[in-house]
């Protein structure tokens, strides 16, 4: 038995189909090669069956007879001891209705794998780097990086179950000129601490936090710091609040569920990276020289323009850095290098992806997951935010308001490249309304009817006295667990696995409320503990990979 039940469903009604068309064939002396790829769907409407097949439209052409003879044909010659009944529909599709021994086999599947349930091999031993969030840390994480950051998690947490290698990483550009803004910020705000009458330029940092750490820093210095040359001032100003910044950074990501697994700076870059990779490109003729400043040829691999590595005052621009960093993370041996970044970088994108062809890289060793923004609704209310000004919601206000796994379900379960309007107050309801509480619910209410059922044995349950409707449709979706990680895993959309707990948790509501779970009747309320026991171990395993807890009451 195969960890995904609905993958073995699948080639076992593909290889009925084939075998079916291959004795088809024989029988009207056709022959069609290379014979079609054949194909299994969930219809969408239940009516339909469990699975449907499109192959007598595929090889109508061949038989030179229309869809409808073709399937009558074929389902003749179909012969699989999972199949209960099939049937032609519309222009000539095959509908198959299974019978439920896959079903009972999929609660004995996850009784054997409890914790490891779900998890499949679909990497071929790949090694991928997730570098997400990666702010500036010139201030607190604010909602937009909220976002990417459960994207980028949730993303690794979902490809690691698939058997991915996964390398998780946060990149500080402490090298820039945003850092130096950042110390000269630091050191006004520490100076009008002293009453010296100096403002805030336009272009500073004007957030209550620098406030809080020149306050700190004069803590630490006194008034020492004020007897120093101007160049020692910006640099103790630069470290002392890029420290201070970057721990909060971390703080933050860890109080929201978020782990990395390595930290890099962008100043290691410039002992000697950056230079290294300019001159590779220089030696492929990648490189040229024009009014002073060096150019990298980007428009060849498919850039809208060249663009500027060095200025001519001999400064490096952002893009120079880059191209060393993904230089890096490439000698480093990953297979595949995953970006999760904002809206605003999306026309880097291409400049980027050109570098790492321009080093001798396929284009396609490189995805990015861009992550649209959020507006935070309060009362119906858009709350406006400038980080520069200062008036900005930070990471942590919106998790201390609605809860960890409020704020993580909710920036997940729209697709990333959607824009989202996050209600603050729908997050804190404590209703059905609330999809996070829905869900989590729906293990909260198991818990208590585990607690109810006494001494009842569960081990011997006879799992084919289930067979209500709702009880047939739980297991269906529980069996789809495996599928969902898989189809998340490589179309790097965690929002489908969100979806997909708010669907399972729907069906479990609509058992409860149909199915009396523990009654008279022992042997059926064997049973169907053994379904909520089955289910209790999904919901607990989909929840870990959420990052989100599963509460025993509510």
């Amino acid at each position: 038995m195969e960890n995904n039940m609905v993958e073995w469903v699948e080639k076992k009604l593909i290889k009925a189909i084939k075998s079916a068309l291959k004795t088809t064939m024989k029988e009207q002396d056709i022959k069609i090669e290379p014979i079609p790829d054949i194909k299994v769907e969930v219809p969408r409407e239940k009516e339909h069956g469990d699975y449907a097949t499109n192959i007598a439209m595929v090889t109508a052409k061949h038989f030179k007879r229309s869809p409808r003879e073709i399937a009558e044909l074929l389902i003749k010659n179909i012969d699989a001891k999972l199949i209960k009944s099939i049937s032609v529909d519309g222009p000539g599709f095959i509908n198959f209705e299974l019978n439920n021994s896959w079903l009972y086999d999929t609660i004995r599947l996850i009784d054997r794998l409890q914790n490891k349930y779900g998890e499949i091999n679909v990497a071929n031993n790949q090694r991928v780097l997730i570098e997400f969030v990666s702010a500036n840390p010139t201030g607190p994480l604010h909602v937009g990086h909220s976002r990417g950051a459960v994207v980028g998690d949730m993303t690794a947490n979902i490809m690691e179950k698939a058997g991915f290698d996964v390398w998780r990483e946060y990149y500080f550009n402490d090298a820039g000129n945003q850092i130096d803004i950042l110390a000269e910020s630091t050191l006004i705000r520490y100076k009008q601490l002293f009453d010296i009458d100096i403002d805030l330029p336009s272009n500073a940092y004007h957030g209550k936090y620098l406030i809080d750490i020149a306050e700190s820093l004069k803590d630490k210095w006194g008034s020492e710091l004020l007897e120093k040359e101007i160049v020692e001032q910006i640099k103790i100003c630069k470290e002392f609040a890029f420290k201070r910044l970057k721990n909060k950074i971390e703080d933050d990501l860890k109080y929201f569920g978020i782990r990395f697994d390595n930290w890099f700076y962008e100043s290691s870059l410039h002992n000697g990276e950056i230079e290294k990779a300019i001159d590779i490109l220089k030696e492929k003729r990648y490189i040229y020289k024009e009014e002073g400043a060096l150019w990298f040829k980007s428009k060849k691999f498919g850039d809208d323009k060249d663009r500027v590595v060095v200025k001519s005052d001999g400064s490096l621009t952002y893009l120079a850095a880059d191209i060393a960093y993904h230089l890096d993370k490439l000698e480093r041996g990953f297979d595949k290098l995953i970006n999760v970044w904002g809206a605003d970088h999306h026309g880097y994108i291409d400049r980027v992806r050109a570098s790492i062809q321009a080093l001798g890289y396929p284009a396609d060793v490189l995805e990015i997951i861009i992550v649209q923004i959020v507006t935070l609704l309060r009362d119906g209310e858009k709350l406006t935010m400038s980080k520069r000004a200062g008036e900005f919601v930070t990471m942590r206000d919106v998790i201390d308001e609605v809860g960890k796994d409020a704020a993580r379900y909710f920036y997940i379960m729209r697709s990333a490249d959607s824009h989202f309007d996050f209600n603050l107050e729908l997050a804190k309801e404590q209703s059905a309304s609330n999809p996070v509480y829905y869900i989590q619910y729906a293990h909260a209410r198991i818990h208590s009817i585990l607690e109810n059922a006494g001494d009842i044995e569960v081990e011997k349950a006879n799992l084919e006295l289930l067979k209500c409707t709702e009880e047939l449709d739980l297991i269906k979706l529980m069996a789809q667990y495996p599928e969902v990680i898989k189809d998340s895993a490589l179309s790097r959309q965690p929002h489908l696995l969100a979806n997909y707990a708010y669907d399972l948790a729907n069906a479990f509501h609509v058992f409860y409320n149909q199915c009396k779970v523990i009654s008279e009747d022992k042997k059926r309320s064997q049973a169907r503990l053994k379904l909520v026991l089955s289910l209790q171990q999904v919901l607990q395993n989909l929840f870990l990979v959420l990052g989100i807890d599963a509460p025993k009451q509510m």
